[in-house]
């Protein structure tokens, strides 16, 4: 039972007896933050009581007696005009059966019939993801989740930029180590990719193939970089896997060149947009929503990245999408603007595209900032990140904050196994109520949870009660860390309970099924919030 939306419709169907027409959307219900205030509470009256020339109470008055009462104990009007309704207690612990036959769909919404693409990591198939790439794709993961859960038919995507000077640069660098494991006396540049795995890819490279590989060749120079590409690019893809991240399709910047696309879109799409200056070609971005006109055609005659973007996004379009999401780091703020502009010229509204910036993280470890791993000597990456705190610490933390703010990783709280540490917390939560389930197992449950009253009770089970909405809201605002936050919550009403309330007393077995059912309950809306972000819910810690 959404005890809010049915609060809703009753104040909307006593403002009908005024004549005055709302929405829910002009209602506004909040839990009550003390029980002596009931179990929700509206500020309703004084909103709306200067339009319809009235004072506050009088108005509160009006609601209040022709407020349908139904699943109603009383109302009071406190203060000024706020409307406290203080509900019976069956219309609150009906939410318990409603859990317990839904099951992992409790808080699932209902189909939406929209199709939105969620672009995301697409990092460079150049070595490691780190922890930028490490958090875009907590994030985007977790917004393909949200998305997914409320009704939203979801595609994940991955842009590889494969057709730039980063895989030149790593063919060039595969190049050399293959010639030094042939003996040729030649160092490798400042600017060439010196991790490991470069090694071994050349290594591995000259095994297969190493026998044919002639220097200077153009072609296999391609080979060779074309086999170091799709070698980086296999290695990310497992680490997302072990970060529990998957996509259902990996776009090639390679194919968005093919047959002069890029060029055929320019000018057959954007003519009228476009213009020359000094050599160069801009589009007129300004028309719309940019700051200044960008180059899309270099006075070399070379094309600058935003053109092939530009091209991806229409491709995009193409397949039927209602909404584009691109989840980027914080460093892409810029390029928000000029690409909205660019689709709004091929007539698409502004919010066809939606960007989430991701913003940057640092790793704190014994109140240090750690930015170089031991292993390598280089950045710290997502599967090192992982092996140190495991992957559920790793996928909390990154959503734990919108991800507008920066983020400091705490590496020691996120290894503690203690109240202390916000994951543990939660899963602890979920694992102690499997616990005593499973001692109870021989005790029927009461899925109707008649006997439900104490005030943890209470405070537990309305929070159960948020979750549906929670996550249509959390999903409007691709904000996971509101889940993130709902959790905490959720774990501190489930300890409460179980602290303060005598879960299984064999010499009461009424309130116990009770009190079973209602630790059932939350074992499923905690299990199904984690899910959410891509945390597990273990049964034992």
């Amino acid at each position: 039972m959404d005890i809010e939306q049915i609060l809703k419709e009753k104040i909307i169907e006593a403002f009908n007896k005024l004549n005055v027409s709302l929405t829910l959307s002009d209602v506004v219900i909040e839990k009550s933050r003390s029980s002596e205030h009931g179990d929700y509470a509206s500020n309703i009256a004084l909103k709306y009581a200067s339009r319809l020339g009235k004072n506050p109470r009088e108005l509160a008055s009006f609601l209040v007696e022709n407020i349908n009462k139904d699943n109603i104990d009383h109302i009071e009007i406190a203060g000024p005009g706020f409307i406290n309704f203080f509900m019976k207690n069956d219309a609150i612990n009906s939410v318990v059966k409603k859990i317990i036959e839904e099951g992992e769909n409790y808080g699932r919404g209902e189909d939406k019939h929209k199709k939105i693409n969620v672009e995301f990591v697409s990092a460079n198939p150049t070595g490691d993801l780190h922890l930028g790439h490490a958090r875009c794709a907590a994030v985007g993961d977790s917004i393909c989740r949200l998305y997914e859960f409320a009704g939203y038919d979801v595609t994940r995507e991955f842009y590889v930029n494969n057709a730039g000077n980063q895989i030149r640069t790593l063919g060039l660098s595969l190049d050399i180590r293959l010639r030094q494991l042939h003996g040729e006396k030649i160092e490798l540049p400042e600017d060439s990719y010196h991790a490991n795995d470069i090694i071994d890819i050349a290594k591995q490279y000259d095994k297969e193939f190493g026998a044919s590989y002639k220097v200077n060749d153009p072609t296999c120079l391609a080979h060779l970089t074309e086999y170091g590409m799709k070698a980086e690019l296999a290695k990310i893809e497992k680490d997302l896997g072990l970060f529990r991240t998957k996509f259902d399709i990996y776009s090639f910047e390679t194919d968005v060149r093919k047959n002069h696309h890029v060029e055929d879109v320019l000018n057959n799409k954007f003519s009228k947009y476009s213009y020359v200056q000094d050599g160069a070609t801009f589009l007129r971005t300004t028309d719309f929503l940019d700051d200044k006109d960008r180059a899309v055609i270099k006075s070399d005659g070379s094309f600058t990245y935003l053109m092939p973007d530009i091209a991806y996004h229409l491709i995009k379009l193409s397949r039927g999408y209602d909404l584009l999401i691109d989840v980027l780091g914080a460093d892409h703020h810029g390029y928000i603007n000029r690409m909205k502009s660019a689709l709004m010229m091929q007539g698409y509204s502004k919010d066809i595209l939606e960007v989430e910036l991701v913003q940057v993280v640092r790793l704190i470890k014994d109140g240090k900032e750690v930015k170089m791993s031991k292993r390598t000597g280089t950045g710290v990456s997502l599967r090192e990140l992982c092996e140190e705190v495991g992957v559920d610490a790793t996928r909390y933390f990154f959503v734990s904050r919108a991800a507008s703010s920066h983020l400091d990783f705490d590496l020691n709280l996120a290894s503690e196994q203690s109240s202390n540490n916000p994951v543990y917390y939660a899963q602890y939560a979920h694992a102690r109520i499997a616990k005593v389930l499973e001692s109870a197992k021989d005790i029927k449950i009461d899925e109707e949870a008649p006997l439900l009253k104490e005030k943890k009770e209470m405070d537990l089970l309305k929070l159960l009660i948020e979750f549906p909405r929670l996550i249509e809201s959390s999903a409007t605002k691709r904000a996971p860390y509101l889940i993130a936050t709902y959790i905490q919550e959720l774990a501190a009403a489930i300890h409460g309970f179980y602290t303060e309330c005598r879960v299984i007393d064999r010499d009461n077995l009424a309130v116990t099924s009770s009190r079973l059912a209602l630790a059932k309950a939350s074992q499923i809306v905690m299990k199904n919030a984690l899910n959410v972000i891509g945390v597990s819910a273990p049964n034992k810690m």
